[in-house]
């Protein structure tokens, strides 16, 4: 996503175009308002800059903030959720749907760089005019459940370690996968795509060199 603010004159609704494609561009500007300044400081007339338009214009698509800052959040959901399920199902094996998981994790972040600060701002301040306490967890919650249904299939396939059951092994990437959404927010792009390389490696056996001998 990208969003030149300052750059042009601010526009009402433009003639002749769709109102879609003017809905997105709202919804992309509050992304990284948000984002940027989180929930509380990200003004109507902030956003309605960002996206090249005046607030009153602004308000023919969203009555208020609240009403806009929820349904950039549902456009995200919307968004993020079939992805993960479509990356899995391209796949075959547990391992490579694993990968497939942590690479669509990488594309996510690379795509949407303000998702993941849009996400934790609205976590961290909670605001009671969103009802989103609940909804927040909607993204979490499915791609745990994407998760737990590839290590079931480990479980059921016979390929998990030994003494590691099926929700332990469910915990233990959960936990990744936090760890990653808590990198994505402060690392450079690089950083944090060198780090899912190292992910990749540790599950898959491959972090350390095996090869040579252990010293004391």
């Amino acid at each position: 996503m990208t969003i030149v603010a300052g750059t042009s004159p601010l526009l009402g609704r433009p003639v002749g175009s769709r109102g879609d494609q003017t809905r997105q561009r709202v919804l992309e500007a509050t992304l990284r308002c948000v984002a940027e300044v989180g929930y509380a400081r990200a003004t109507i007339r902030e956003i309605a800059r960002a996206a090249g338009m005046t607030s009153g214009s602004l308000y023919h698509y969203f009555p208020n903030k609240a009403e806009l800052v929820k349904e950039t959040f549902h456009d995200i959901a919307q968004q993020t959720i079939p992805r993960f399920t479509l990356a899995v199902e391209s796949v075959d094996g547990v391992l490579d749907k694993l990968m497939a998981v942590l690479d669509e994790a990488d594309r996510m972040v690379r795509d949407h760089p303000h998702a993941v600060p849009f996400d934790r701002a609205i976590r961290v301040e909670s605001a009671a005019d969103l009802h989103l306490a609940a909804e927040s967890d909607t993204i979490v919650t499915s791609i745990h459940q994407v998760v737990s249904g590839i290590v079931r299939e480990a479980g059921e396939q016979g390929i998990l370690t030994e003494h590691v059951d099926v929700q332990a092994a469910t915990n233990a990437i959960d936990v990744l996968l936090m760890g990653l959404y808590e990198h994505a927010l402060t690392a450079p792009a690089a950083t944090y795509h060198a780090t899912v390389h190292a992910l990749k490696l540790l599950i898959r056996g491959m972090f350390f060199d095996q090869a040579r001998p252990a010293t004391v």
